[in-house]
């Protein structure tokens, strides 16, 4: 992601109370959210190796050599 293009709200006290941000950047922050609560649901999981991945995708048809 690129540099995000923000824009704040202040009161009358000078103190920033929001944000305005293009859409397609807040998306992208939404989805960065969600990658990274995906991992943290995850972090206890045990991995897998390469290659049995590899063997599932191409027994599920998902993977050509």
């Amino acid at each position: 992601m690129g540099k995000i293009r923000e824009q704040f709200i202040i009161n009358h006290r000078g103190k920033k109370t929001a944000v305005v941000m293009p859409l397609a950047d807040y998306q992208r922050l939404l989805e960065d959210l969600h990658d990274l609560s995906v991992v943290a649901e995850r972090r206890e999981e045990p991995s897998v190796p390469l290659e049995e991945v590899k063997r599932r995708l191409r027994s599920d048809g998902l993977l050509h050599d």
